[in-house]
């Protein structure tokens, strides 16, 4: 069960631009409000990153999807319907999303959330997330909170409290873009 005071907090901290450190349906991420192009330089920051590479956009539902995706394949639009584990898509086109969030090639990855916790953050904030993995290292996903590095949790503005005793293992999502000839690649399985 989600608290209402931890959205509350972590809700206050995205409208204020600020990063947090929360559970996703996948890895816990650091994120922030994806529409807001300095809190988006402050993760890059963060994260020692220069482009938004390994970077992901959360949205809570198709419709919050088509306002941020040049075209929505009727193929992806049933495969985020069905499709058990969270999947992430590679994206040709985005749009409405601050530039710094897009590949060189204008592309983008977004989520369409499985977790309540953040399926209720986007619903209050009314924009998606961006999600980028818990650790400053480039390639490693935090299994667990337990797995974070006190250097992360030091240094956003705000640490969901929501399954920070869970020790299941988590996992990266699954990530597939439609080839030119509308045929799934899977770029991690």
């Amino acid at each position: 069960m989600v608290q209402n005071y931890d959205l509350d907090n972590a809700l206050a901290v995205l409208h204020q631009g600020g990063l947090i450190l929360y559970p996703t349906d996948t890895v816990w991420s650091i994120g922030c409000d994806a529409t807001q192009p300095v809190a988006v330089s402050r993760l890059l920051q963060l994260k020692r990153a220069d482009s938004a590479s390994g970077m992901e956009i959360l949205v809570n539902s198709l419709e919050m999807l088509r306002q941020y995706v040049g075209h929505l394949h009727p193929r992806i639009e049933t495969l985020l319907l069905y499709h058990v584990r969270p999947l992430t898509v590679r994206y040709e086109k985005g749009r409405n999303l601050p530039g710094i969030l897009l590949d060189t090639d204008g592309s983008v990855s977004i989520r369409l959330v499985q977790d309540a916790y953040c399926a209720g953050l986007i619903e209050n904030l009314g924009r998606p997330l961006v999600a980028t993995p818990a650790d400053l290292r480039k390639g490693y996903f935090p299994i667990n909170f337990g797995a974070i590095s006190s250097d992360v949790i030091e240094r956003v503005d705000y640490v969901a409290r929501h399954r920070r005793s869970d020790k299941s293992p988590a996992q990266p999502s699954v990530m597939v873009q439609l080839s030119l000839k509308d045929e799934l690649e899977f770029l991690r399985d």
